[in-house]
């Protein structure tokens, strides 16, 4: 299954444990380059994030943005710390024998004293189990758009791999034309120069121009590059590298075609295959 590298989701949850937003967003790249951003409550989860992720990619720039909102806590949600309040008391009532004029102390400020409300404790276990369910969440539904791309870009490179290979079965078809025009011309010389014909050297010259002019060898590399571009676009791993290289290939054979070319049909055959063969790199570039 052939998957592009470009691709966005985003999750949201929400429980006793707050609120959590997650987002990840991924570009074309040479390499898996992972780039995780998590708020301090949940930094303790990025070898975990960082793990699944490479699960599931194979190459490509990956950011991966987590946002965090702690549960608002409510009255009724604080509880008081009775002990650290009677102490409290205690040490004012003391505090108070030893003033001449104390003054009184009212809730209010023993409440703001630290420690004596207390917020109900945050279960970090379940706020970190949200997080990965979260991510994995999301890691599926960017899969899914990943390979809704990639199928677009496969249709797109299998048209581009026909046109090809139309190109190739043309030039094939025209060479042995393109030989007895050579022939021909060579001869018209000839008799414009008036000159006496060694045949059995007009031969020799003819062979050596048909060889250099012989691109079978040519059209069978392209049309083998052809053909694994092919099976690698049916394979279910990356294969995003391995397409590049097969450009490369292409574009080589493509090259060498225009560099024998004797006629300008020959030679537009070249620059069509060039074109198409940029197309599909142009494409290979977002593929995993």
């Amino acid at each position: 299954m052939i998957r592009s590298m470009t691709s966005f989701a985003r999750c949201e949850a929400q429980g006793e444990w707050g609120a959590l937003q997650l987002e990840l967003r991924s570009v074309n790249h040479r390499y898996l380059e992972l780039t995780p951003r998590l708020p301090e409550e949940l930094r303790v989860l990025e070898p975990k994030v960082r793990e699944r992720l490479q699960q599931d990619l194979g190459r490509g720039k990956v950011d991966c943005n987590v946002r965090y909102q702690p549960p608002t806590s409510q009255a009724g949600d604080l509880t008081i710390n009775e002990a650290l309040v009677k102490k409290l008391a205690h040490a004012t009532r003391e505090i108070d024998a030893l003033l001449y004029n104390p003054s009184p102390i009212n809730s209010m400020e023993v409440m703001q004293w630290p420690g004596v409300l207390q917020a109900p404790t945050l279960d970090e276990q379940q706020l970190h189990n949200a997080l990965l369910g979260l991510l994995n969440e999301a890691i599926l539904q960017m899969d899914q758009d990943r390979q809704r791309e990639g199928d677009k870009l496969r249709s797109l490179i299998l048209q581009r791999c026909d046109s090809a290979d139309e190109v190739v079965a043309a030039v094939r078809q025209r060479l042995p034309e393109v030989i007895a025009g050579v022939r021909n011309r060579l001869r018209e010389r000839l008799n414009e120069l008036k000159a006496e014909v060694d045949e059995n050297r007009l031969e020799q010259e003819l062979v050596i121009a048909a060889q250099k002019l012989d691109v079978d060898e040519e059209m069978d590399r392209l049309a083998t590059h052809l053909n694994e571009v092919r099976k690698q676009l049916e394979s279910d791993k990356p294969v995003g590298r391995r397409l590049d290289f097969l450009m490369q290939e292409l574009n080589r054979e493509a090259n060498t075609l225009g560099s024998k070319s004797a006629d300008t049909e020959t030679t537009k055959a070249s620059v069509e295959l060039k074109v198409l063969i940029e197309q599909m790199r142009e494409q290979v570039q977002n593929i995993e």
